[in-house]
């Protein structure tokens, strides 16, 4: 047997799934109502649009209009996790802190959200004919004071997703829904690069003024981020803050946002999961687009934006399926179980990225892109169900409800991860002898981007699935853990 983090035996950890739990019905004063999963949800729209648009347009505006070199960008966007570091334990660690008249959450998503969405244009505030070193420190520059901003709101936001219900079935259904709303989103990312290419910017010369639609595009998309701040703090409530935080006078050291929170086994576990998941993504994340546009589209951008809009859309249709399909897995067999199943399909869906991006039939690369968000969705729903477990395990041995501090070293993991993905995603992408400034690419660039497309992210979900099967916070565990904590503390 070995000893879990709060003391306890815990069962020994199978390398395989086990068999089916028992599930248990859940309480009515568990359920989540509607209106407030969905406030929740929202939040989905800054999470994606103020972390992941910039990164998803910078290749397309930075490299193959301006012309900088993809090194350079994919240096800058990983060099902002140096500022991540501090920002999300700083934000984490506070609103763990915070008691005020409407929460400890809700005024900083309130603040935050409304910043990042009026900060989100300035990112592409940039003039014409620059010179590489100057694009390079404007990127740098914008992007580590625009962390901050994303963290004053990310943090509190994803650490109340944790505390909204107690049950461990409920809480999957909460991050369905917020993986449901995130379609949305996500589908406004993937037609951002058509949208740069429409007729309307186009320049003298009849060609795209791509500079000038991200601008037009992402002041859009800013204000929609203010509007959905407000109505998240409008429609989300606190269900711990009343009967549990308030009444503590313990104070959430800082130095505990990163140290005492690494010290718990499952949340240990959790992170080594979504580590190998998240750097072998991130490092191909922009193969797909080039296998698109110089593979599948010979170089014709415009003609490869418009199948990235198909793709979104097939992406929106197959992570809807996804969410439900892991979700159902999760009820009848429990979320290793779930998250096991997913990473499984996962390394098919990339196996078939080999046959799906074919020149001869491009309608092929809707299902690579739906294969991806099948199981993205899937993974995402049930990793942050999993990981309100780990913060209930985590109160048991510490008596105090960190959700800040998970949220906070969580992300910043997460972020090296897709850091490292980020900076190495470049050197790939110009180690395959790609050149933007060709007219064609080499065969062996393409090749190589194909390789690299399937492979890397093959071998990371393979270490995923080894680590992930070794998880023990059972839905049986999870039922003492509730009972042990209602006993000691009260039920919420």
């Amino acid at each position: 047997m070995i000893a879990d983090a709060d003391g306890a035996a815990a069962p020994p950890m199978p390398r395989f799934a086990a068999p089916a739990p028992t599930q248990s019905a859940t309480a009515a004063g568990d359920r989540v109502p509607l209106p407030q999963k969905i406030g929740f949800g929202l939040g989905s729209f800054l999470d994606m649009w103020g972390h992941w648009l910039y990164q998803s347009l910078a290749f397309h505006v930075f490299n193959v209009f301006l012309g900088v070199a993809p090194g350079l960008i994919s240096t800058a966007l990983g060099l902002k996790i140096f500022v991540d570091a501090v920002s999300d334990a700083l934000f984490g660690w506070i609103s763990d802190n915070t008691r005020t008249r409407w929460g400890r959450r809700r005024p900083f998503i309130l603040v935050g959200g409304v910043l990042a969405g009026i900060g989100l244009p300035l990112m592409f505030a940039v003039g014409r004919g620059w010179s590489d070193s100057e694009y390079f420190v404007f990127m740098l520059v914008s992007t580590c004071l625009y962390v901050p901003v994303m963290s004053c709101f990310n943090m509190p936001w994803n650490s109340l997703g944790a505390e909204m219900t107690p049950d461990y079935h409920e809480r999957t259904r909460v991050m369905s829904v917020k993986n449901a709303i995130q379609k949305i989103p996500e589908l406004a990312m993937f037609v951002a690069a058509q949208f740069t290419t429409l007729a309307l910017f186009n320049d003298a010369s009849g060609k795209p003024d791509i500079l000038r639609g991200a601008q037009v595009y992402t002041s859009m998309l800013g204000g929609i981020m203010v509007v959905v701040s407000v109505a998240i703090f409008l429609l989300t409530r606190e269900r711990y803050y009343e009967s549990v935080v308030k009444r503590s006078t313990q104070r959430v050291p800082f130095k505990d946002t990163l140290y005492r929170t690494l010290k718990n086994r499952p949340f240990r576990q959790m992170l080594g999961t979504m580590l190998a998941y998240n750097m072998a993504t991130a490092m191909v994340g922009l193969l797909g687009y080039y296998a698109t546009v110089y593979y599948v589209c010979g170089g014709n951008i415009a003609e490869a934006t418009k199948w990235n809009s198909m793709m979104g859309v097939a992406g929106m249709a197959c992570g809807l399926a996804g969410i439900a399909f892991a979700g159902r897995v999760a009820r009848a067999h429990g979320k290793r179980n779930a998250l096991m199943t997913v990473l499984a399909l996962g390394v098919l869906a990339f196996v078939g990225d080999w046959f799906f991006y074919n020149p001869q039939l491009p309608w092929l690369q809707l299902f690579a892109s739906g294969g991806v968000a099948f199981i993205g969705a899937g993974f995402w729903t049930i990793y942050g169900s999993a990981m309100a477990d780990v913060i209930d395990h985590d109160e048991l041995d510490s008596g105090q409800r960190r959700e800040g501090s998970f949220a906070a070293c969580g992300s910043w993991i997460s972020k090296v991860g897709l850091a490292l993905g980020n900076m190495t995603s470049g050197w790939v992408l110009q180690f395959t002898g790609f050149d933007a400034k060709l007219p064609a690419q080499d065969e062996g660039a393409i090749l190589l981007i194909r390789i690299f497309l399937s492979g890397i992210p093959i071998c990371g979900l393979l270490v995923a699935l080894y680590v992930v099967s070794r998880y023990f916070l059972t839905e049986q565990r999870m039922h003492e853990i509730r009972a042990e904590l209602e006993a000691r503390r009260g039920t919420v």
